[in-house]
């Protein structure tokens, strides 16, 4: 599995759209917290909430990204036959795909550690909460993964990487903020609300980002990047 991994990692970084997509991820998210109208400077006080309400709109286009090409240019390039010649379960291939995207997008994310640093610097009294923003962080991390596991999900199902991005951006769209949109919708009502917005991400993501680590939120977050993770499992078998 690490095997794969590390492929993945040496071949992102080994090409210039890969670098390209990190350094666009870092410069928009600087942009719009130091230059934008409505930054962070001109707030008046010291907070990254803007980066942590921004940074999943970005994350869901750079994770389909960074995944898109896993599986989608095996199929193309007719290296997925040899890939599977390999002795590695289809769970280790899978974990492989999966954890060369997650640790590219982790990579992504560190530098923005920056933007803590020196917003918290620049306050002139108290500081950033540090409790809220270590849980958005967090957040941000749960985030990854799920996005990652659904686009290495998504890429499983075509040999067309540009068919792969447009559908994982699509479907990391609708998890992150459909049903969170669904449940305002005013034939929604009497409780049925409550429940549709608990199926979606940008609920758990809220709730984890306030500091406080509730269970639940680890749980979610898990259990839909293992459930995307086992259907991309499930698609390899399909084409054994």
């Amino acid at each position: 599995m690490w095997s794969i991994c590390k492929k993945e990692l040496g071949q992102f970084f080994s090409s210039l759209t890969g670098i390209i997509a990190i350094v666009v991820f870092l410069l928009v998210n600087g942009l719009v917290l130091f230059v934008f109208r409505n930054n962070i400077l001109d707030a008046g006080y010291a907070s990254l909430d803007a980066f942590f309400s921004f940074a999943p709109w970005i994350l869901v286009f750079l994770c389909p990204a960074i995944s898109m090409r896993s599986f989608a240019d095996e199929y193309r390039g007719g290296t997925f036959e040899l890939l599977r010649t390999r002795p590695l379960r289809p769970g280790q291939i899978v974990g492989g795909k999966f954890w060369g995207a997650f640790l590219i997008v982790c990579i992504a994310l560190l530098p923005t550690l920056v933007y803590f640093f020196t917003v918290n610097h620049l306050a002139s009294a108290n500081g950033i909460d540090a409790g809220a923003a270590a849980g958005s962080y967090l957040g941000l991390f749960f985030l990854a993964a799920v996005f990652t596991a659904v686009s290495v999900y998504i890429s499983s199902l075509t040999a067309n990487a540009v068919i792969a991005f447009i559908g994982a951006l699509v479907a990391c769209a609708v998890l992150y903020y459909g049903f969170h949109a669904l449940s305002q919708l005013p034939l929604v009502e009497g409780g049925a609300d409550y429940v549709i917005e608990l199926l979606g991400i940008d609920f758990h993501y809220q709730s984890i980002s306030r500091g406080v680590l509730d269970t639940r939120d680890i749980v979610y977050f898990l259990s839909v990047t293992f459930f995307f993770l086992y259907l991309t499992r499930q698609n390899l078998l399909l084409r054994a």
